[in-house]
């Protein structure tokens, strides 16, 4: 599996940046909000309901998981853990 070297998360400007080796990959924290794969968004998802993610949802702490990172937003979510996999395919 293919983990990235770094995370910065820029709140200030509301955006994670994930390097992959020589590569840098910028996803802003309101795609990481509405893309979260917990199964109560994912089944959201799978039903047709479209989610407004306000974009001044900031992630306010990462929690390593080994396989990937735990997100904890701003509004309180927190149930999300996005795979290493999961995360490169959102940017």
């Amino acid at each position: 599996m293919n983990t990235p070297s770094a995370l910065y998360n820029r709140r200030e400007c509301g955006e994670l940046r994930v390097q992959w080796g020589e590569a840098e990959q910028v996803i802003s924290h309101a795609r990481l909000r509405g893309a979260c794969p917990c199964s109560r968004c994912r089944a959201g998802r799978l039903k047709g309901a479209i989610s407004v993610v306000d974009e001044e949802v900031r992630v306010e702490r990462i929690e390593a998981q080994g396989y990937g990172v735990q997100l904890v937003f701003s509004d309180g979510h927190e149930r999300g853990i996005y795979p290493w996999s999961y995360l490169r395919g959102l940017g």
